[in-house]
C-alpha cells in the first residue's frame, strides 16, 4: 500500500490548477435523457446488459452491475461487508467513489444507461483524446453513463457534527471501443461535501480506483490482482478529485482500463494542465428555442444536431417520481434552480482537440462538419467555396460580385420579378384598396446605377398616392448601386436573400404605411425574386396629378445580420391643370434589412455607408395602370468629401450597358463587356460565334479536381465528376470508398476527396489491402522488458508482469515507434530520444518542464496512389512552400490571400521528415534538410528529381537559410550543436559555430547587411544570436521574456527580425539595428516555423496543425489554412516570383564567411560587384 500511496501523490503533485468542472458539466442524467434508476436504499445491486463489450483489466464483459455504494462491477457483488473497509475485494470493479452510501431518504437517486448516441459517444471521445493527445484512440461504439446524485453518508441522521446534512454527486462514464475501454470520472466543484462514512463503527475514507480481484496464481491457486488507487489514505487526496485533473479539465479523470488482446496496466490520462485562457470544457450547450426567420442561405454558423428518442428497456424497479438533472444546490438543499436540459434537447457540435502532445498545453477550438466537400453545392456555380476553422464560406470569383450564394457578372444590368399584395387606405377612405399578386418589374443598368421599377394593375384610385413611395421599388437601386472607391452596394455585401421591413410615416397628417419584403434569390432566369406586403394608409393624391421628388441621402449603418437606415424625404404634388398649384409634402422613412451572412469570413464591410439617390422620376400611368419609378443611385462614404470625378464612378462613361467600367488614373477608364458579351465595351453583344467555356473558365461545372469539362463543339460543353466523384458534373460528392470494404480487415481506412487510404493497424503490416501481424519493434521489445520486471519477489512474478516501482517504461506510438518525448514519472524528468531510443543529449528537464522533440521517426506510408518521390511542377506565383514529414506541400497567394482550395503536394519523399524549408528565388530551387537520413537536399520548382546537397556529418539538421546573393548556405545541426555553412552545391564546408550552443533550430539571413541570425531554445536559457557572415561579431541579441523560440524570419523590406515563441505563446519583432522589439500577437497555441511575406506573417502552428496568417499592422490573426491530411506541420518558406530588391553591401564593402584561422570561403567583395547580382531575397527557414 505505501508503493501506492506514493506513486498516487507523485501523479495527483504533477497537476496544476485549471478550472473547475461545474455541476453542468456532467454528462445529461435523469428520465428524459433515458435512464433507468436504481431501486432506493442502502446496498441496491441492479444489473444491466451491455449492447456491446466492456473491457475491465484483460477481460470482456457484456453485462455491468450498478451499485449504490458508488462503484460498478462485472459481477453480482457480494454483501457491502466483505468489502467496505476491507479493499482490495475479490472480485473486479472500478470504484468511482466507494463508501457505505445511502438514498433511501428520496434525495438521494443513482441514475445509469446504455447509450450510443452520437453525440454521447463523441463528446466521450473528445474527453479520451484530451487525455491522451499524442494517442489516435478509436471511437467508442458505446457508453456507460452512471450517475450518484445526491448521496449520503449511511448512518449519519442525529450525530449532530452536521454530517448528515451533506451530500456527495459524482458520475461515471466508461467509452468502449472494439478493442478497448476508457475510464471518465467526472467530479464537479462543491459536490464531494464528506470525504468519509462510518464502516463498522469507524470512520473510513471514500476510495477510488480500479479492483482487479482475485486472479489466476500458480498450480490453480488464486491471488490478489491488482488494485489500481486513484485516491490515497489522505483526506487531501479526496479534496483533489474536484481541484485537479489527468485530462485538463479539473474535476475530470480518464484512465484506460482494460484492452484486447494485450493488456499491460491500467494507464491514467496525461494532461494535467490547461492555460486559463484557452480553456472551453467538453460539454453540450443547448439552442434557444426557434422563431420564425426568413428563409436565409444555410450558412451554419454552429450545426445544431438532431437526436431521436433513445430506446429504454422495461424499468425493473418503480418510475422515478421525477427527472433528475444537474443542479446546482447549497448546504441546506432549498428549492432546485432550474434544471439543465437533458440529452434529448439539441447540442452545440463538440470540441474537438487538435493536438498531439502530452506536453503541450492543451487547447481545444469548437469544430464545425460543415464543410466544402459537403457544401459545395449550396455555392453559386460562379463562386468558389473556402473552409475555415469553423464552416465554409462562398466567396464569388473575379468577374463576378455577390455573397457567393448569389454571384452576377460585372457589369452586367440586372432584372427583378415579384408579387405585390396588401391593403392599403387612400386618404380618408374607410374602405381599403386590395392588391393581390400585382406584377413587380424592375431593370437596373449596374454599370450606372440607373434603376428603373413598375408594378401593374394598379387601380386609379391608389395609384397616384403611390407615386410618392419611389422606394417601394428602389430597394434594387441599393442592391445595384454605382460603388464607389472602397464601398459595396447592398447585392455585393448580403446577395440576393434578404428580408426587409419599412415603416412610412406621413407628415402632417400622420398617416402610416408598412412595407414587408422577402427577397427569396437568383431565379433559373437570372432574375432576382422579391414578394412585397403592403398594408396601412397613404395620403390622397388626385388623378392626374403629377408629383416631384428632390434628391435624398439615407444613411445605411451595418452590422451583423442586420442594415437599418433612415432618412426624411420631399416631394412635391402638382395638380391637373394648375388648379389646386403645388404642394410640397414630406415622410420619414425607416427600413431594416436581416440577412444570413457567413460568420467565419472576416468582414470588410465599412460600418456606416450613405446611399445617394437622384434623377429621381415617378408617374401613373392612367392608361395601362402601371406605377413608374426611376432613379440613379450611388453608394460611397457617409463623411462629406470631395466627390470622385472619374466617369466609371460618375456613371458617365459610355460604356454599353452590358459592360463593366474600370477605372485608370485620374480621368482614364477603360469599357469591358460583361460575361457572356463581345465587343470592345462601348458596344457590346451577345455571344454568336462559338466559345469554348471550358478553355475560358465561363463553364458551371464544379471545380477541377472534382469535375472536367468537356468542350463538345458550337459553345457547349458537358460537364463530368472525376473518378472518386458522384454527381452532375456540375456538383460532384466525393464517394466514400471505406463504406466498401475495400481495404484489409485489419487495417484502417482514411477516405480522401475523390480517393482513399488504406494501412494496417497497429500489431500488423502490409500493404493495407492484405495485412499480417508484425514482429515487435525494438521499442514495444524494450518496453515488455520493462513491464515483465515486478515489485514482486519471487521466480512465479511473470504471470502477471507490471512495471517495478521506479521502473522507467518506454512510451511507443501506435507504429511501435518510439515516443519522441520519453518521459520517468518517478523522477519526474522527461528527454528525447532519436529513432533508436537513444537519448538526445541536452534535453532532460526537471518536473513540471518538458523539452521539445522532433519525431525522428518515419511514419509507414498510406496505401492508394503512390506518387512519385520528385518535384510536380508548380505554377507561376507566390506560393507558400511548407513541410508535413513525409511531404512538402505548395499553396497558392492571391496577394495575401491563402487559395486554400489550390493546395497541392509538390514532393512526396515517405520515407523521410522533412523539417526545415528554403528558396533560392534566382535559380527556382527548394532546399529542405531532413533528420532520417539525416541529408540537405534540392530540387527544382519547375519539376525535377531530388539533389542531394550534404548527406555526411549530419545529425539533426533543423534549420537551414540561404544567402541567395552569395550563394550561400547555412544551417543548424541541434545534436552536434553546431552552426555551419557551404556554397549551394554543398562544396567549402565550414562550421562557424559549435560552442555555445545547446538546442540551434531556425536560422536566417539578411544578404543586404551580411548578418546571419539563429536561435536556440535551450529551456535553461533560450536566446537568439547574430553575427557577421563569416562568422565575426557573434551577439546575442534577445535572451529576456523567450521561452521556445522557434520560428525566425527577416523581412528584408522592413528591415524586421520576427520570431514565433511556443512557450511565451507569442508572435514579436524587432529592429535589429536600433534593438526596438514589439509585439504583434499573443495567445498562439504552438508555433514551429515562421516566414514573412510583405504585411503579413506566415507560421506554421503544431497543435492547430495549420498555417495561420498574422497581419503585422492589424496586429492580428486573420486567416488559417487546415491542410487536407491532418498532422504537425514544420518548416514554411515562400515562393516569390522575383528577388526583392536591396543593396547588398555595407559601407567599404561586405565580408563573407571566413572560419577556421580566418580562411575566406568566399573573397571580400565591393558594393558594386554585389550590387549587379538579382536582387536580394531573404529566405528564411523553420523548424
Amino acid at each position: 500500500m505505501i508503493w501506492l500511496f506514493w506513486v498516487s501523490t507523485c501523479l495527483l503533485s504533477l497537476a496544476v490548477l485549471t478550472r473547475a468542472l461545474e455541476l453542468e458539466g456532467l454528462f445529461e442524467f435523469g428520465e428524459e435523457a433515458g435512464d433507468l434508476q436504481l431501486v432506493p436504499g442502502s446496498d441496491s445491486t441492479a444489473e444491466l446488459p451491455l449492447n456491446g463489450s466492456l473491457f475491465l483489466f484483460a477481460d470482456t464483459f457484456d453485462k455491468v452491475y450498478i451499485n449504490t455504494n458508488g462503484f460498478v462491477s462485472v459481477v453480482e457483488p457480494p454483501a457491502e461487508e466483505q468489502y467496505l473497509g476491507k479493499m482490495p475485494a475479490s472480485f473486479k470493479m472500478i470504484a468511482a467513489l466507494l463508501g457505505d452510501l445511502d438514498d433511501s431518504d428520496g434525495r438521494g437517486k443513482v441514475h445509469f444507461r446504455w447509450d450510443s448516441s452520437p453525440e454521447v459517444r463523441n463528446r466521450t471521445a473528445e474527453h479520451v483524446r484530451r487525455a491522451f493527445p499524442r494517442d489516435d484512440p478509436e471511437e467508442p461504439v458505446g457508453v456507460l453513463i452512471v450517475t450518484w446524485e445526491n448521496m449520503a453518508a449511511r448512518g449519519t441522521p442525529g450525530r449532530g457534527d452536521g454530517l448528515d446534512t451533506k451530500r456527495n454527486t459524482f458520475q461515471l462514464v466508461v467509452a468502449s471501443m472494439e478493442l478497448s475501454s476508457c475510464a471518465i470520472l467526472l467530479y464537479p466543484r462543491d459536490r464531494l461535501q464528506f470525504l468519509s462514512t462510518p464502516v463498522g463503527g469507524e470512520s473510513k475514507l471514500l476510495e477510488a480506483g480500479f479492483n482487479e480481484g482475485l486472479v489466476a496464481g500458480w498450480w490453480w491457486s488464486e491471488k490478489q490482482g491488482t488494485y489500481f488507487r486513484t485516491t490515497t489514505d489522505e483526506e487531501t487526496s479526496i479534496r483533489e478529485l474536484t481541484e485537479k485533473t489527468n485530462s485538463g479539465q479539473n474535476g475530470v479523470w480518464v484512465y484506460e482500463i482494460g484492452s484486447s488482446p494485450i493488456f499491460v496496466a491500467i494507464t491514467p490520462g496525461m494532461v494535467t494542465t490547461l492555460p486559463e485562457e484557452d480553456y472551453r470544457p467538453i460539454t453540450a450547450e443547448y439552442a434557444e428555442p426557434e422563431t420564425e426567420e426568413p428563409d436565409y442561405p444555410e450558412y451554419p454558423e454552429s450545426e445544431t444536431p438532431t437526436y431521436t428518442e433513445p430506446e429504454r428497456a422495461d424499468p425493473r424497479y418503480p418510475e422515478p417520481s421525477e427527472p433528475r438533472y444537474p443542479v446546482v444546490e447549497p448546504l441546506q438543499y432549498p428549492e432546485p434552480a432550474q434544471p439543465v436540459p437533458p440529452r434529448s434537447r439539441s447540442q452545440q457540435p463538440q470540441i474537438v482537440v487538435v493536438d498531439e502532445d502530452e506536453n503541450l498545453d492543451v487547447n481545444v477550438f469548437a469544430y464545425n462538419s460543415e464543410t466544402c466537400a459537403l457544401n459545395r453545392h449550396k455555392c453559386s456555380a460562379f463562386a468558389d467555396c473556402r473552409d475555415y476553422s469553423n464552416g465554409y464560406c462562398c466567396h464569388c470569383r473575379p468577374g463576378f460580385y455577390g455573397n457567393g450564394k448569389d454571384c452576377v457578372a460585372e457589369g452586367k444590368p440586372q432584372r427583378m420579378n415579384g408579387k405585390v399584395n396588401g391593403r392599403v387606405f387612400v386618404g380618408n377612405s374607410p374602405s381599403p384598396v386590395e392588391l393581390s399578386n400585382n406584377d413587380l418589374h424592375s431593370y437596373v443598368v449596374a454599370n450606372d446605377g440607373r434603376a428603373y421599377v413598375a408594378i401593374s394593375n394598379i387601380p386609379d384610385s391608389l395609384g397616384p398616392s403611390l407615386q410618392p413611395l419611389s422606394s417601394l421599388g428602389g430597394v434594387i437601386g441599393w442592391a445595384f448601386a454605382l460603388e464607389q472607391p472602397g464601398y459595396q452596394n447592398g447585392f455585393s455585401l448580403i446577395g440576393g436573400m434578404f428580408s426587409r421591413q419599412a415603416e412610412v410615416i406621413f407628415q402632417p397628417g400622420n398617416e402610416r404605411l408598412s412595407i414587408k419584403q422577402q427577397f427569396t434569390g437568383i431565379d433559373e432566369h437570372d432574375h432576382l425574386v422579391v414578394s412585397t406586403e403592403l398594408e396601412g394608409r397613404v395620403p390622397a393624391v388626385p388623378l392626374g396629378s403629377s408629383v416631384q421628388i428632390s434628391p435624398y441621402k439615407e444613411i445605411y449603418q451595418y452590422d451583423t445580420n442586420l442594415i437599418t437606415s433612415s432618412s426624411n424625404r420631399d416631394y412635391t404634388v402638382t395638380s391637373p391643370h394648375g388648379g389646386g398649384g403645388a404642394q410640397t409634402r414630406s415622410y420619414q422613412w425607416r427600413q431594416t434589412i436581416s440577412f444570413q451572412s457567413c460568420p467565419h469570413a472576416e468582414a470588410a464591410t465599412a460600418a456606416t455607408q450613405q446611399l445617394s439617390v437622384d434623377q429621381i422620376f415617378v408617374m401613373f400611368d392612367a392608361d395601362n395602370h402601371l406605377i413608374r419609378y426611376a432613379m440613379s443611385n450611388k453608394i460611397g462614404s457617409a463623411h462629406s468629401s470631395l466627390p470622385e470625378q472619374n466617369p466609371c464612378f460618375t456613371g458617365r462613361h459610355g460604356c454599353d450597358i452590358n459592360a463593366v467600367c474600370r477605372p485608370g488614373d485620374g480621368l482614364r477608364f477603360t469599357c469591358q463587356c460583361a460575361t457572356g458579351f463581345n465587343g470592345d465595351g462601348r458596344y457590346c453583344h451577345e455571344e454568336t460565334r462559338p466559345v469554348d467555356h471550358c478553355q475560358r473558365g465561363s463553364h458551371d461545372c464544379d471545380a477541377a479536381d472534382r469535375a472536367l469539362c468537356s468542350y463538345t463543339g458550337g459553345s457547349a460543353f458537358v460537364c463530368s465528376c472525376l473518378p472518386g466523384f458522384v454527381g452532375d458534373g456540375r456538383v460532384c460528392q466525393d464517394v466514400d470508398e471505406c463504406q466498401q470494404d475495400r481495404c484489409h480487415h485489419d487495417a484502417f481506412c482514411s477516405n480522401t476527396q475523390g480517393s482513399y487510404n488504406c494501412q494496417c493497424r497497429p500489431g500488423f503490416h502490409g500493404d493495407g489491402f492484405q495485412c499480417r501481424p508484425r514482429e515487435k519493434t525494438p521499442c514495444e521489445r524494450h518496453r515488455e522488458s520493462a513491464q515483465a520486471a515486478t515489485s514482486s519477489s519471487g521466480i512465479f512474478s511473470f504471470f502477471r508482469p507490471r512495471p517495478a516501482v521506479g521502473q522507467y517504461v518506454p512510451q511507443c506510438d501506435r507504429h511501435g515507434a518510439y515516443e519522441p518525448t520519453q518521459c520517468h514519472a518517478s523522477i519526474g524528468q522527461c528527454w528525447c530520444v532519436d529513432a533508436s531510443g537513444q537519448e538526445v543529449p541536452n534535453t532532460r528537464t526537471g518536473p513540471g518542464s518538458t523539452p521539445l522533440c522532433i519525431d525522428q521517426a518515419v511514419t509507414p506510408a498510406p496505401v492508394g496512389p503512390t506518387p512519385r518521390p520528385d518535384v510536380h511542377p508548380v505554377a507561376p506565383g507566390t506560393h507558400l512552400l511548407f513541410a508535413q514529414s513525409g511531404k512538402i506541400e505548395h499553396v497558392p497567394l492571391d496577394g495575401y490571400d491563402i487559395k486554400k482550395e489550390e493546395a497541392k503536394p509538390l514532393l512526396h519523399i515517405p520515407d523521410r521528415v522533412v523539417i526545415a524549408v528554403a528558396y533560392d528565388c534566382v535559380e527556382k530551387m527548394v532546399y529542405w534538410t531532413d533528420i532520417t537520413g539525416p541529408a540537405i537536399s534540392r530540387a527544382s520548382l519547375s519539376g525535377g528529381d531530388i539533389i542531394p546537397v550534404i548527406t555526411t556529418e549530419l545529425q539533426s539538421p533543423e534549420g537551414i537559410a540561404i544567402d541567395h546573393v552569395a550563394r550561400l548556405l547555412f544551417w543548424t545541426d541541434s545534436m552536434r550543436d553546431t552552426v555551419e555553412v557551404s556554397k549551394l552545391d554543398g562544396s567549402q564546408r565550414r562550421v562557424l559555430f559549435d560552442t555555445d550552443l545547446i538546442n540551434p533550430r531556425p536560422i536566417v539571413t539578411n544578404p543586404a547587411y551580411g548578418r546571419l541570425y539563429w536561435a536556440d531554445w535551450n529551456r535553461d536559457g533560450p536566446k537568439i544570436e547574430m553575427s557577421n557572415m563569416d562568422g565575426t561579431d557573434r551577439t546575442v541579441l534577445v535572451k529576456d521574456d523567450l521561452g521556445l523560440p522557434n520560428g525566425l524570419t527577416f523581412d528584408l523590406e522592413d528591415q524586421q527580425l520576427c520570431w514565433a515563441d511556443a512557450g511565451t505563446r507569442k508572435v514579436e519583432c524587432m529592429d535589429p539595428h536600433r534593438r526596438l522589439r514589439r509585439q504583434i500577437v499573443e495567445g498562439i497555441q504552438y508555433p514551429f516555423a515562421l516566414v514573412s511575406f510583405g504585411r503579413k506573417l506566415y507560421y506554421t502552428d503544431w497543435r492547430r496543425e495549420a498555417v495561420v496568417a498574422v497581419d503585422r499592422h492589424s496586429e492580428k490573426e486573420t486567416e488559417e489554412f487546415l491542410p487536407q491530411r491532418r498532422s504537425r506541420l514544420y518548416g514554411i518558406t515562400t515562393t516569390p516570383t522575383q528577388c526583392p530588391q536591396g543593396t547588398s553591401c555595407v559601407k567599404n564593402g561586405l565580408k563573407h564567411p571566413k572560419v577556421n584561422g580566418g580562411i575566406e570561403l568566399i573573397l571580400t567583395c565591393t558594393c558594386e560587384e554585389r550590387f549587379v547580382e538579382p536582387s536580394v531575397l531573404l529566405l528564411w527557414q523553420f523548424g
